[in-house]
């Protein structure tokens, strides 16, 4: 095993692969093909920037999981998953953006060495990484095959975090804080909103003493004033403005896990409507702490942040959170459990979470958030530690 380079250790990945060889069992399912770049790493310890070429984890029944890409991206896997070299594959790159030919044939040639052409294959139909055109090439190069949905099947058994993962999940906790902080120190009337963020890239990259800090899963999110109304805006090189609030939906990331922070900051004097709404937004965060405890419900959590919100006057509608741990982008959250109304996952210890309660008003936003941790007893824990607040600057 190559596990000089792995972040884990071969006893974390055994246990990775026994839960996901569970899960398999159950659906019926001898051969998993998995293309989400954050599964592929869960799995193999894969790290690298190709996943805009077809490249994926085979997992079967019985040995070592098999990468398979593009063959320059092969030497990196040799860099950095846990196999040896006789599970690593390379295709060609004539096979790379190719008219002509598609690398799935390579993929089912390797599907037929295994002796599996004939298998019950799971692939992962809703996943932003698996193309139509991968499916229908696979599914003609192995006729005699029995394809199944296994969308999420591996990120299911990531929900409950190890100690290992909780332990990352803190390194990017103490990241999240400086970015977080250097985002309200920095911020002030006048500052160019891309210079901002070239301090918050600095200081999220440096990270925080020996623990470098990696490139998180969504850039900076840093809209102000109307743009704030709005969930998912980026930045551009508008100066920032007195009279107008700015959040931060930002995080660190320590080798690929996240700890997602948010917090706004008004600069001037706050309107008392945000005032008010900031009041019941900390109230409805405490509400949704205390009842995220193990044996409750994800739903328990959004029920009680939206119950203190109505008591408020306050309408909102959407989920309120989301797990998190490992990714790649375009996303932090792992694409499971969600904390809204209807979603009766049962907390267990181990789990973290986004606790995502954002307002979106109809002339301002207002973020404030915390990663969670789902604890042995009592109310969740966040892992950040930065005050829970609207801050204020004159």
């Amino acid at each position: 095993m190559g596990l000089q380079h792995a972040p884990f250790s071969a006893a974390e990945y055994a246990r990775r692969i026994a839960k996901t060889r569970a899960a398999m069992a159950k659906a019926g399912i001898d051969l998993l093909f998995v293309t989400d770049p954050s599964n592929q790493a869960w799995l193999t310890g894969y790290d690298g920037w190709s996943f805009y070429v077809h490249q994926g984890v085979i997992l079967t029944m019985e040995g070592d999981p098999h990468w398979w890409g593009r063959y320059m991206d092969s030497l990196g896997a040799l860099r950095t998953c846990w196999m040896g070299a006789d599970t690593i594959h390379g295709y060609a790159d004539n096979y790379v953006q190719s008219t002509v030919r598609h690398p799935m044939q390579d993929l089912a040639r390797i599907v037929g060495e295994l002796g599996l052409a004939k298998a019950r294959i799971g692939v992962e139909m809703e996943n932003y990484y698996y193309s139509a055109k991968a499916h229908a090439v696979l599914t003609a190069e192995l006729p005699d095959a029995r394809f199944a949905d296994a969308t999420a099947l591996v990120n299911w058994q990531r929900l409950v975090k190890s100690d290992d993962e909780i332990a990352f999940i803190r390194k990017a906790a103490r990241i999240s804080e400086k970015v977080v902080r250097t985002a309200i120190e920095k911020a002030e009337p006048g500052l160019r909103k891309n210079e901002l963020v070239a301090e918050i890239f600095h200081a999220g990259i440096t990270g925080v003493g020996e623990d470098w800090g990696d490139y998180p899963a969504i850039v900076p999110l840093t809209p102000s004033g109307l743009d704030a109304t709005a969930a998912h805006l980026t930045w551009n090189g508008d100066p920032m403005r007195a009279g107008e609030a700015t959040f931060f939906e930002l995080s660190g990331c320590y080798r690929r896990y996240h700890a997602p922070l948010c917090r706004t900051v008004y600069l001037g004097k706050p309107p008392r409507e945000m005032l008010d709404a900031e009041t019941a937004q900390i109230e409805g965060i405490e509400a949704g702490l205390q009842a995220a405890r193990a044996g409750n419900r994800t739903a328990d959590i959004a029920n009680a942040f939206i119950g203190v919100l109505k008591k408020h006057g306050i309408h909102r509608e959407g989920r309120c959170g989301y797990p998190i741990g490992l990714s790649y982008p375009p996303d932090w959250g792992e694409r499971t459990a969600s904390i809204r109304a209807e979603d009766e996952t049962v907390l267990e210890p181990g789990m973290a979470f986004h606790f995502m309660p954002a307002l979106w008003m109809d002339a301002w936003g207002l973020e404030t958030t915390e990663t969670i941790l789902i604890t042995e007893s009592g109310p969740a824990e966040p892992v950040c530690s930065v005050e829970r607040k609207l801050f204020v600057k004159p």
